[in-house]
């Protein structure tokens, strides 16, 4: 199998890098400046750069892309939706590191996470670019796109507990009430996704065992 990582410097980026690898997966980093991944193989370019030549032979390819910067946060639409366009009508699958924001918390499905009373404010903006994000990838059916959602606490230098809980659409708790996930146990997800294949175009979540 071989994948390639877009947005690979990123945090959770170098997490599904570093698994992939473990389990003798063919991983090439597509990074914008300097490699600070695990991967041997990079590319360096800009992902509105990339063609659908850069991405063939693929079987997986990884959106790891993240902004906080207000004047960045429309670029989760604007980048995927170029990973999408360059990856339309091919066998390659697109697998996106998401958000919890956009999770329901109720069988009607007509309230997220971002709705509730306790959502911090100052995750609003990047929880909204991300909604935004999702519902637009929802209308892609020239697409083979996954979308992960982590549990509402992401935690990047959380323990890596090796287990974890597959969800849905709907924010999922662990048997403690809980939900949260490290960087590291959703990298086990997100890899177990990517070499199973079994959620095309749907939306999945992970959360700790």
């Amino acid at each position: 199998m071989k994948i390639a990582v877009v947005a690979a410097n990123g945090r959770v980026a170098r997490k599904v890098i570093t698994e992939a690898l473990g389990r003798g997966i063919d991983v090439t980093a597509f990074v914008r400046g300097e490699n600070n991944t695990d991967a041997k193989k990079f590319v360096v370019k800009d992902i509105f750069d990339l063609t659908t030549d850069d991405l063939k032979g693929f079987d997986v390819v990884v959106d790891a892309f993240g902004a906080w910067k207000p004047e960045l946060l429309s670029q989760h639409s604007t980048t995927l939706a170029h990973l999408c366009d360059i990856l339309k009508g091919t066998e390659t699958r697109l697998v996106i590191v998401g958000g919890a924001g956009s999770l329901y918390v109720n069988p009607e499905h007509t309230v997220q996470v971002i709705d509730t009373p306790d959502f911090p404010e100052e995750f609003k903006p990047l929880a909204g670019a991300q909604v935004k994000q999702l519902a637009e990838l929802r209308a892609r059916k020239d697409v083979r796109w996954t979308y992960i959602s982590p549990a509402g606490d992401f935690q990047a230098d959380g323990e890596r507990t090796g287990k974890y809980l597959l969800g849905g659409e709907e924010l999922t708790l662990n048997s403690k009430g809980e939900s949260i996930i490290s960087y590291a146990d959703y990298a086990i997800g997100m890899v177990d996704e990517i070499e199973k294949g079994n959620h095309i175009q749907q939306r999945i979540s992970l959360v700790r065992a």
